[in-house]
């Protein structure tokens, strides 16, 4: 008899793993957090991570990716809302990273002598920046994708003839949840390191902002081509 519900367990958790190794828009938004603002807004943002996760793990549980397919207009629509959002992410990276560059300062060629300045601390934060909670369970939740995802992937180990199932999608999430933070953690405390190499070296903080910034675009762009097939 499976434990609690649970099938092939040591299969999930290597799943599971992989998953959360993969890099995606939750792990990126946090990651750049951490070095530009450091640990306790990266905390923030991760902390929205972990709700989103945890809202599209019930969702799925629930049967939302059935309703999804039985609605396809619904799919439509949470497909280009979450693919306009990813997007509007990433160009404000991408303004961020124009501000920051020392070929032109914050705020264009006048801002070019301030911007090399060893004081100067970076561009000002983006309305967006300002709550990283807020931000980052707007980019986990707007992703119809990963809704057909975790409901594909909760099924095949939670057996279905156990009595209270409701338990075994707990500790499945549970068990995600927890490498979810483990490697978010990595992330912010490696982010955080990267904040004061970016105060001395403005190009390469333009340059990363900006790569990351037309990852935001790459993850956009993915999302609304996605299919429900």
């Amino acid at each position: 008899m499976n434990s609690f519900g649970l099938i092939d367990l040591p299969t999930y958790l290597l799943g599971t793993l992989i998953i959360v190794l993969l890099p995606g828009p939750n792990s990126l938004f946090v990651l750049g957090t951490a070095a530009r603002g450091g640990v306790v807004p990266a905390y923030r943002a991760a902390c929205g991570v972990f709700l989103g996760d945890a809202l599209l793990m019930v969702l799925a549980a629930g049967g939302v990716a059935s309703l999804l397919k039985t609605y396809p207009a619904a799919f439509m629509v949470f497909k280009y809302v979450g693919a306009a959002y990813l997007i509007w992410i990433g160009v404000g990276m991408l303004l961020a990273a124009w501000r920051v560059s020392p070929l032109l300062g914050e705020g264009g060629p006048e801002g070019r002598e301030r911007a090399l300045s060893p004081r100067y601390a970076g561009p000002s934060p983006r309305r967006g920046e300002k709550n990283p909670f807020r931000s980052a369970l707007l980019i986990s939740l707007l992703n119809p994708k990963a809704i057909m995802f975790f409901m594909a992937f909760f099924i095949q180990f939670v057996d279905p003839a156990y009595e209270h199932t409701v338990l075994s999608f707990a500790l499945l999430g549970l068990i995600a949840q927890t490498m979810s933070f483990i490697y978010l953690s990595t992330l912010i405390f490696a982010g955080a390191r990267l904040a004061t190499g970016f105060r001395s070296r403005k190009r390469l903080s333009a340059a990363l902002s900006g790569g990351a910034g037309t990852l935001f675009l790459g993850f956009g762009a993915k999302l609304a081509t996605a299919s429900l097939t």
